[in-house]
């Protein structure tokens, strides 16, 4: 190993009550979008992270009985002997690198809606489930609370038989019964369940005890606990409960898993929050206990895990998102490649993939969430059956990871570019307010790129049509993304998403309206930036919120915020219909009535069109006088897409160059 001597402490192991973690690399609980309807896909994924040299693996949150049932999100589900098979599973694709397996038991109470099951939720007192659903969750009785304990204890024994070394005792995020009970905002009871922190926390005392006493000696017993919701006086506190919390029960548990809640502030974007947001809130926890610490902060860097390690700070250094970004981080720290790493960008894709129950997706890693599906590994590619002449148009995400894989397959290529710098619309988007980090997905592939002896890069390169068949190559790929449309408006003084990113404003004397129908990020954006630089600023919507698809990214909430802060008028459920010098004519999406808006430059936040004239060109070309090479688009070029699904378009265009598809089934494995 070529480990850097200032990382050798990250390799050293630490004992978690009676398992020991060979690494302090911890990868904590997290989603994955597929859960019990697709156990191979996620035995997959867990077991590449051990692979990539993780010590600890964790599932997701995993529900305990029927009425914990979450759905229609797709979580672990234990509820009975027969679900023990699929985690056994787990375990053993866990195991067999040296990892240890652990386990987030959970009972979300009033979070959970029980669609599936039907049966009544349950909570410390009588309230409406936080799912928006209009059911009412049930105030705990006596009865209740002791079925409770029993069936933690019978999920802590089914875990154990499927073989998990790190048992959860979960009171996080808000989404726990557990914290529901030690929350005073959910907690209205009277009786010694509730009243004073001691009475709330009760029954978190003896689920503790009870798992500790049914399996605590042959597993590590962790405690995941909020310890911030950010909520003041009116919440759990680090200066207050949570403090009072980790030092009522310090040695109690055998691992201190810690946090801040809910989901929303755990997984704050980078648009919000940069590495590291948590620890000011968790840097208590290791000076009141003497067990193993472990907390998140979207780290990538060893040197700051270093720092954190030094400092006493935590004693295991824990992520999701930068696990799913780069599965095998560890073992590159340790191979001395810390340049090779994918840093996680914090855009909270693989969020959303959770949020709205689909397969786990990443924007830096294209084959996570396709490790059993399709076989992929996101460090090694199958060899070109044939190696061929290929010629990239466009270094945008499509383009920089198409040519990327195929170099890495052993195909000669050639990328080229019009621009003046590698990113394409990765460049223009990152320099947009907050989403700096997301210049990682250029610089990431640029720079495995430049280390490929069978690739050359050339910028500033319009390729013509005779260009591209002078080139002689064997395959021509159209990665040349697309442009903001500008729509069909001509009495008004019309600006393009595309122009606001090259510094192309408005007049400061103007009264500018970003039209959003797009729902996700780029609108707000450039409401933030036209505001920011002084400019009337109007945001528009047919939606009842701004960027209403980042409710999936958890931000939303952040997003709205910041717009009011910057002084934007907000205008929602209202539709475009026509734009003249008299200003813009909306219209209520209920009931179709009409009002001019004051309007002097509109801002369409609406469509993409995919910069495909080449495409057609060539098309045209190869009618009248064929061309040996064969053409394909990819990414935004062909269909207007994230940047997480212009990656994976271009990944999967490399994987499957010269390999039989077949166009009339799945391209991928099912489950089920």
């Amino acid at each position: 190993m070529n480990t850097d001597p200032r990382f050798k402490c990250l390799f050293e192991p630490v004992k978690i009550g009676p398992v020991t973690s060979k690494n302090r690399f911890y990868q904590v609980p997290h989603c994955c979008g597929m859960g019990h309807a697709y156990p191979k896909s996620v035995s997959a994924i867990r077991a590449m992270k051990a692979e990539g040299g993780w010590g600890v693996v964790c599932t997701e949150e995993t529900e305990i009985h029927p009425s914990s049932d979450l759905a229609p999100a797709l979580e672990g589900r234990l509820w009975e002997a027969r679900d023990i098979p699929a985690f056994a599973e787990k375990t053993a694709a866990i195991h067999q690198y040296g990892a240890l397996a652990g386990i987030e038991l959970s009972h979300n109470g009033l979070h959970a809606p029980n669609m599936y099951s039907r049966e009544t939720p349950l909570a410390p007192s009588n309230t409406l489930v936080d799912w928006g659903a209009p059911i009412n969750a049930k105030a705990m009785d006596k009865t209740d609370i002791a079925n409770m304990r029993r069936w933690y204890v019978n999920a802590a024994k089914r875990a154990q038989q499927a073989g998990f070394d790190i048992v959860y005792v979960y009171a996080g995020h808000d989404m726990s019964l557990l914290q529901h009970f030690i929350s005073k905002r959910h907690n209205q009871r009277s009786d010694e369940y509730g009243g004073s922190l001691q009475n709330r926390l009760r029954l978190f005392r003896e689920v503790l005890a009870d798992t500790k006493d049914a399996i605590g000696d042959r597993c590590a017993i962790a405690v995941r606990l909020a310890v911030d919701e950010l909520l003041g006086e009116d919440g759990i506190s680090a200066e207050g409960e949570g403090y009072e919390i980790i030092a009522s029960l310090a040695e109690e548990p055998d691992l201190w898993d810690v946090n801040v809640s809910g989901w929303e502030n755990d997984s704050q974007t980078s648009r919000f929050s940069g590495e590291g947001y948590q620890e000011r809130y968790i840097s208590f926890v290791k000076k009141l206990t003497s067990k193993p610490v472990v907390g998140v902060g979207r780290y990538t860097s060893p040197d700051t895990m270093v720092r954190l390690i030094s400092k006493g700070v935590m004693d295991l250094i824990g992520a999701a998102r930068p696990s799913i970004a780069d599965p095998f981080l560890p073992q590159k720290i340790e191979q001395g490649r810390e340049d090779d790493i994918r840093e996680c960008i914090g855009c909270n894709i693989c969020v959303a993939s959770d949020n709205t129950s689909t397969p786990i997706r990443c924007t830096q890693n294209p084959t996570m969430g396709e490790e059993w599906r399709k076989g992929w590994h996101p460090e090694t590619i199958a060899p070109a059956r044939h190696v061929e002449q290929i010629l990239v148009i466009g270094g945008g995400p499509a383009g920089l990871e198409a040519s990327r894989a195929l170099a890495a397959r052993g195909h000669e290529v050639t990328l080229a570019d019009s621009g003046l710098d590698w990113g394409g619309r990765i460049l223009n988007e990152s320099a947009l307010p907050g989403l700096s980090a997301w210049k990682r997905v250029r610089d990431w592939r640029v720079g495995q790129l430049e280390k490929m002896s069978n690739v050359e890069m050339y910028l500033q390169s319009e390729m013509s049509t005779a260009n591209v068949i002078e080139f002689g190559a064997t395959q021509i790929v159209l990665a040349t993304g697309a442009r903001w449309s500008k729509g069909h408006y001509k009495d008004i003084t019309v600006f393009t998403p595309d122009n606001i990113m090259a510094d192309k404003l408005p007049s400061q004397t103007a009264h500018v309206v970003i039209y959003d129908t797009e729902g996700f990020y780029i609108g707000a954006l450039l409401a933030e930036k036209c505001a920011r630089a002084s400019i009337k600023t109007s945001y528009l919507t047919p939606a009842a919120m701004v960027s209403a698809w980042t409710v999936n990214t958890l931000e939303q909430h952040r997003i709205q915020t910041r717009l009011l802060e910057c002084g934007v008028k907000l205008i929602f459920q209202q539709r475009l219909i026509d734009a003249t010098s008299s200003g813009l004519e909306i219209s209520c999406v209920f009931t179709g009535e009409t009002q001019i808006l004051d309007c002097d430059a509109l801002i369409p936040a609406t469509l993409r069109q995919p910069n495909d004239n080449l495409w057609h060109v060539l098309d045209i070309e190869n009618s009248k006088d064929p061309i040996a090479a064969s053409i394909t688009r990819i990414g935004d070029c062909l269909a207007p897409t994230t940047i997480a699904g212009a990656v994976y378009a271009g990944h999967r265009f490399a994987r499957e160059l010269g390999e039989t598809v077949d166009p009339d089934k799945p391209s991928f494995k099912r489950e089920g």
